[in-house]
């Protein structure tokens, strides 16, 4: 059953420096603020590094230009057209571009250099931000193909298994039956991600180009690149629909007499590796991959597993994050099959692990419609934000479109769903919007206003620290050593029993933290690990603390992480286990246990709660702990008007900021620390606690 009404809630607690500015009040009462004259500016005129950027593949105007401006076509002046195009974006709202130089004759036309050159010069003019996308389409990795056609030898491979063969293994290329051939953009053969000299060649062709024409913009105008969808591809997926399917260019003819098999990722040096670590002959032992359930088995499994995770890490998003930080600018993109836990142990080894890898890790939401949050969203947004916490960084990036509206038949969506579906996100700790929304879909007027609210959510939220109490355990360890490849679409009844029951447990412990308003973050084993238990009872990783830590059923810690969780128990944190007997861990449940600071009444399982931490030094060495601001985002993401009041425990004046409408006004709580809340459909507001 659909839900009637959705609302979502972001907490920051943010120190500020004091000004005046008058603002009307609830009713009739006028007052005034106590917030930063810096951060008031940045709500009042959002700058560039705030807004949104658009999603443009290829500046030429003949190819490329976005829809409205057909009379530049025309234009034979390159660096004319670029700069009035580049105005194009400006006049929408938008802060900047992520783009690329044409698809057409891709990385080998020196025409197209050139007007990726006057595109972006004209941006730098205009003050417009910069990112730079690395694929001829999508999965990124491959440079379009030139990786492949310099050295074939460094395509993906896949170990495959037969059992109807005298020899059950066969190393083949990873192909047929695999995204690289099964996506929206191109059939296309793949590189191999886990090669470092796949991944070396492709940041050479890729990377090294740009910064051979472009170096004097990066880091200025400049300012990140942006992977999209690598993955180590060698699992079925499934198909696309077919109406879909048959407009995709074929690069690459399929062969039709590739079987489906099941199959795992394979490079030249796996094996060596996989000696070097564990001290161990991994070939004898290849059956494991595939079958088998005696203790030997999951060992082989979860090593198996736990090297390629590592292997994709380091050599490939290691390897971007490398080069960019020697060229001065910020790598981010996103992974593939976010929504699906079981998926990522087969197209990455371990998400958290990738996306740490990224300075501004990043998901990809297709979704507009805002209820999305209720259901996987919040995995989808959850991962790259907790890779940014357990790295100690702050930006995080989603690629944001109505794809799937569209898709269906429902879109384009309106501008209250856009700014709803970016409001969820600025709650979960998304600071960097990159849009595929289509610009003809929606008027002049409509676009600013959307890159307007974002800018002001970002205000508020950008220079905050994300900050959260509970951990949940994010169990791929465990599904290292259940993984079994199969031949047809990866299901997860496909999946062992306890597979399921984990896989089950965590999403269901997810959706109950995220619709309960318990702002969490995902952990895995390694980073539970190398966790430090202080004295009070907090669990710390890097600069943040967390006083709880959830675990999925039958998830079992490695001994490294399951002796921090002791200690931490022992020390007084709290540590919820989700066991068959508990299927009393209801909503009501955890809210009792965890205590969740902030409450909604009436109460929804429809709500969720994100918290963030900011400090004005200033104010904080003259007043130490005095000049803490808290501060709530609420957004309604649901269909009808919510009426009711959120709780706080103690009396304290809201100023109410409309990140639509841009206006500042004054709400107060009573005694009991209650405040009347009513929101519009899709609306959304800003509490600031004034002081």
């Amino acid at each position: 059953m659909k839900p009637k009404m959705t609302v979502v809630l972001g907490l920051v607690l943010m120190a500020a420096a004091g000004s005046s500015v008058l603002a009307g009040g609830t009713g009739e009462r006028h007052a005034e603020q106590s917030l930063p004259d810096g951060w008031l500016a940045s709500w009042e005129r959002p700058p560039m590094e705030d807004r949104p950027l658009q999603i443009v593949h290829g500046i030429d105007p003949r190819r490329a230009m976005p829809e409205g401006i057909d009379q530049m076509l025309r234009e034979s002046d390159p660096k004319r057209v670029a700069s009035e195009g580049m105005r194009y974006y400006k006049d929408r709202g938008l802060g900047g571009v992520v783009c690329n130089v044409a698809f057409q004759d891709y990385m080998r036309s020196e025409e197209h250099w050139k007007t990726l050159v006057a595109g972006v010069e004209a941006c730098r003019k205009l003050g417009l931000v910069v990112w730079l996308y690395d694929e001829d389409g999508y999965p990124s990795g491959g440079a379009g193909g030139l990786v492949l056609a310099e050295n074939p030898a460094l395509e993906a491979t896949e170990l495959a298994f037969d059992p109807a063969r005298d020899d059950p293994f066969l190393i083949r290329p990873a192909y047929e039956h695999t995204h690289a051939s099964n996506n929206y953009y191109a059939a296309r053969r793949y590189a191999n991600l886990i090669d470092d000299r796949a991944c070396r060649s492709f940041i050479e062709r890729t990377h090294g180009a740009y910064w051979e024409r472009l170096e004097p913009y990066f880091g200025s105008t400049i300012q990140a690149t942006f992977t999209d969808e690598p993955s180590l591809i060698a699992i079925n997926i499934g198909q696309i629909p077919e109406a879909a399917r048959k407009r995709v260019r074929v690069v690459d003819p399929l062969d039709p007499a590739v079987e489906p098999l099941p199959c795992v990722p394979w490079c030249y040096d796996l094996p060596q590796r996989y000696q070097e670590r564990y001290g161990e002959d991994l070939v004898p032992h290849r059956r494991s991959l595939f079958a088998g359930d005696a203790p030997e088995d999951r060992k082989v499994r979860r090593q198996f597993w736990g090297l390629v995770a590592d292997l994709f890490a380091q050599r490939y998003f290691g390897a971007i994050q490398e080069w960019c930080s020697q060229h001065h600018v910020a790598s981010s993109g996103h992974s593939l099959h976010e929504e699906s836990v079981m998926h990522q142990v087969a197209l990455n080894g371990n998400s958290l692990k990738v996306l740490g890898r990224m300075d501004i890790p990043g998901l990809d939401m297709l979704s507009s419609n805002p209820e999305a949050v209720i259901h996987s969203g919040w995995l989808t947004a959850g991962l790259p934000s907790s890779a940014a916490i357990l790295g100690g960084r702050r930006r995080v990036m989603t690629e944001v479109s109505d794809f799937s509206q569209k898709m269906g038949g429902a879109g384009p969506v309106s501008l209250a769903e856009m700014q709803a579906t970016a409001a969820w996100q600025a709650a979960w700790g998304v600071t960097e919007f990159t849009l595929y929304y289509g610009l003809g879909d929606r008027s002049v007027e409509e676009y600013r206003a959307y890159c307007d609210y974002v800018g002001r959510l970002n205000a508020v939220l950008k220079p905050a620290r994300l900050d959260r109490d509970v951990l949940l355990y994010y169990p791929i360890h465990d599904l290292w050593e259940e993984y079994l490849p199969v031949a047809e679409p990866l299901r997860l009844d496909s999946q062992s029993p306890r597979a399921q029951r984990i896989v089950g447990s965590f999403m269901r412990l997810g959706q109950t933290l995220q619709q309960n308003q318990i702002p969490f973050a995902l952990v895995d084993h390694e980073t539970l690990a190398s966790a430090e238990v202080r004295p009070d009872g907090k669990l710390a990783i890097g600069d943040h603390s967390f006083g709880a830590v959830l675990l999925p059923e039958d998830a079992g810690l490695p001994p490294e992480a399951a002796g921090i969780v002791d200690r931490f128990r022992q020390q007084g944190g709290k540590v919820v286990v989700d066991e068959p007997s508990a299927r009393s861990l209801t909503g009501e449940v955890l809210t009792r246990t965890l205590e969740p600071p902030f409450r909604l009444l009436p109460a929804s399982p429809l709500l969720a709660m994100g918290q963030f931490v900011r400090d004005h030094p200033t104010m904080l060495r003259m007043v130490p702990g005095g000049a803490r601001r808290r501060i709530l985002l609420v957004v309604n993401v649901g269909r009808e008007a919510y009426q009711g009041s959120l709780s706080f425990g103690a009396a304290i004046t809201w100023q109410l900021m409309d990140p639509a409408a841009g206006t500042i006004r004054l709400a107060e709580s009573d005694e009991a620390g209650k405040i009347p809340l009513q929101l519009a459909a899709r609306e959304a507001i800003v509490l600031v606690e004034d002081r």
